[in-house]
């Protein structure tokens, strides 16, 4: 049973409400990343997101329909467990912990305990194996438990046109402790409008190229504080230049053995397929050449980046 929290009515919010109030704290789905266990956000995204730096992420395809499916996990959950559930027209705020936000999927009629409803591809099927399920899920829920102080959290799963599956979450107050210190950490930050540290995530780097993509100071700026992560940069690069020749070596020395062969294994399970394939490309400059009078400036597609090179100086 949720009790002694803050429950803001949301019923009749528009989408711009919507987002004005989301970035008033952190969010369920924002707990994964917080912690380092979300593969499409960081912690620096969630920190630039909130303080409104990052564009808003259009709706993809998996998106709405996790969306339009959620009343039918819902339902199969019901049907499955026997358990009742209703809906919350709530948002709901913990005062034990002021930053974070919680907007349930749904609740458990009669019980202590809430329910999270997602929808995945037949190609996440292997993250489901042996009763396991991914971590993120794992943050999330825990994260609801936190916030509505409820001692247990029901996870159903449609695994499209392949599973459906139940895994129920039962409150830790350390993994809850450790997860909120996480998540008040970089609240601070946010309240700050300090950046949190970096980190080499595909969510970050995006995230960088946005913020500064539009503006560009031609002065020079001292780089003496990061002369550390230039020097580990520079040693990491080599590293890696050293591993890819290692890596090539070995193919070409494969591709040697084969030969004209196509495929080739070992007797212990090794494979190896070394096939010829057949890439199309549109030559646009040949193109011109034979049609000059076309007009192909509708077919291109600008993106605005900045290019981040360095020139390593020579060691003695």
């Amino acid at each position: 049973m949720i009790r002694n929290i803050e429950k803001i009515d949301k019923r009749g919010w528009s989408r711009e409400r919507w987002l004005q109030e989301r970035r008033k704290g952190i969010g369920g789905s924002e707990a994964a990343a917080v912690v380092g266990l979300n593969p499409y956000a960081s912690p620096f995204s969630v920190w630039a997101d909130k303080l409104g730096k990052l564009e808003e992420k259009e709706s993809t395809e998996a998106m709405r329909q996790g969306t339009d499916l959620e009343d039918y996990v819902a339902r199969r959950f019901s049907e499955q467990t026997g358990k009742k559930i209703r809906q919350s027209g709530f948002m709901y705020r913990n005062p034990a912990y002021p930053w974070a936000l919680a907007n349930v999927d749904r609740l458990i009629v009669g019980e202590d305990a809430g329910l999270e409803c997602k929808t995945t591809s037949q190609l996440n099927l292997r993250k489901f194996k042996n009763g396991e399920f991914p971590a993120n899920y794992y943050a999330q829920c825990m994260h609801y438990l936190a916030v509505t102080g409820c001692q247990r959290w029901y996870l159903a799963v449609l695994i499209y046109s392949t599973e459906f599956k139940v895994f129920t979450i039962e409150r830790d107050e350390d993994e809850i402790k450790a997860l909120m210190d996480a998540e008040r950490d970089l609240w601070q930050h946010v309240q700050n409008q300090t950046p949190p540290e970096t980190d080499g995530s595909k969510a970050t780097t995006d995230a960088l190229s946005q913020i500064y993509a539009g503006t560009y100071e031609d002065s020079p700026v001292d780089l003496t504080p990061v002369k550390a992560n230039l020097a580990r940069l520079a040693s990491l690069k080599a590293s890696v230049k050293r591993l890819e020749e290692g890596i090539a070596a070995e193919e070409n020395a494969i591709k040697r053995y084969m030969g004209e062969s196509v495929y080739g294994k070992t007797a212990d399970g090794w494979s190896v397929s070394w096939k010829a394939q057949t890439r199309r490309t549109f030559d646009h400059k040949s193109f011109l050449l034979v049609h000059p009078c076309a007009d192909a400036e509708d077919y291109y597609k600008t993106t605005k980046l900045r290019q981040f090179k360095i020139n390593f100086k020579e060691e003695n």
